[in-house]
C-alpha cells in the first residue's frame, strides 16, 4: 500500500490550546519545507517542460485535470493564462471532477470515478499532439489515474503532480513531478502545504512554457489583455520603457493596437 505522507499524523499537537500567534509561527515554519521541496525536483520539473514545450509549439495544449483543491489549483492557473500571456481560452485547459459546480462547492463522490476523467478530457477533443497533468497531493485518486491511464494508451505526453513517493500516479506518469512536503499542519490537509506545492509547480511550468512560447519580451507581458484600468496603466509604462514617448502618446498608441508587443512594433517600425 502507498505510504501515505500526506495523512501522517502532524509534527504540531494539541493546535485548540495554541494562541493565535503560536497557530501562525507553526503553519509559516511548515510553510517554509515547501520551496525546497519543491527545489529538489526542478530536473524532473525541466524534463517535463522541455517535452510539454515541444508539442505546444506544434499547436499542442496542455491540460490540468484534478479533483478538489487540486482540480481548482489547476483550474485558477490555466485561467490564468489567457489575461497574463495573450494566449487563447483553449491552449491551457482545467478539468475539475464534478465539473464546474465543483470550484465552489464539492461535489461528493466525483473524484471516485475511473471513467470520467477520460470522458472530460474526450469532451475537449484531446489528441496525441496534447499534454495531460494529473493533480492529486495524494496520488490515489481514481478520477485522475483513470484519465492518465486512457491518455498513455492513445499516446497522450502524462504528468503527475503528487506529495507521496510511489503513490499510483507516480507510477502511471510519463513524468512524475513527485513534491514530498511531509505531514501537514493540521494532520490530512492537503490544502496546505501539499497545496502551495502544487501551485508553485503549475506556476512554474505555466510560466516558462508561455516564456518559451514567446509570450515575455525581456520580463514584460507583452501578450497581456487589457482587460482593466491597471493592465492598461502597466502596458502604457511597458511602451514607455522600450521607446522615447511621454505616457500619453504610449497610451494612445496602446489603445489603438491592442497589445504592447503590437504597439512597440508599430513604433519602432516608424
Amino acid at each position: 500500500m502507498t505510504n501515505r505522507i500526506t495523512e501522517s499524523s502532524s509534527n504540531h499537537n494539541d493546535l485548540e490550546k495554541k494562541s493565535t500567534s503560536e497557530l501562525l509561527i507553526g503553519i509559516n515554519k511548515e510553510d517554509k519545507n515547501v520551496a525546497s521541496a519543491v527545489e529538489e525536483i526542478i530536473p524532473s520539473i525541466t524534463l517535463f517542460v522541455d517535452r510539454c514545450y515541444d508539442r505546444m509549439k506544434d499547436g499542442g495544449r496542455l491540460f490540468y485535470l484534478g479533483a478538489g483543491t487540486s482540480g481548482r489549483l489547476g483550474i485558477v492557473d490555466a485561467s490564468e493564462c489567457p489575461p497574463t500571456f495573450g494566449v487563447d481560452h483553449g491552449v491551457v485547459v482545467g478539468l475539475i471532477a464534478g465539473g464546474d459546480n465543483a470550484i465552489r462547492k464539492a461535489v461528493e463522490f466525483a473524484e471516485d470515478s475511473t471513467t470520467q476523467g477520460w470522458k472530460d478530457l474526450q469532451s475537449h477533443d484531446i489528441t496525441p499532439n496534447d499534454t495531460l497533468i494529473g493533480i492529486a497531493a495524494s496520488g490515489t485518486t481514481p478520477y485522475v489515474i483513470g484519465a492518465l491511464e486512457k491518455a498513455k494508451e492513445y499516446g497522450i505526453l502524462t504528468g503527475g503532480i503528487s506529495c507521496n513517493p510511489e503513490s499510483p500516479i507516480s507510477k502511471i506518469a510519463d513524468i512524475p513531478l513527485t513534491v514530498v512536503v511531509g505531514p501537514e499542519y493540521v494532520t490530512g490537509s492537503t490544502r496546505m502545504k501539499s497545496g502551495t506545492a502544487q501551485k508553485l509547480i503549475l506556476n512554474m511550468i505555466s510560466t516558462s512554457l508561455m516564456i518559451k512560447l514567446g509570450h515575455v519580451k525581456g520580463n514584460r507581458m507583452v501578450d497581456m489583455q487589457l482587460s482593466n484600468k491597471k493592465l492598461v496603466d502597466r502596458g502604457t509604462k511597458m511602451i514607455q520603457a522600450e521607446t522615447n514617448l511621454t505616457y500619453e502618446e504610449a497610451r494612445k498608441i496602446l489603445t489603438k493596437h491592442g497589445s504592447v508587443r503590437a504597439a512597440i512594433k508599430a513604433t519602432n517600425n516608424k
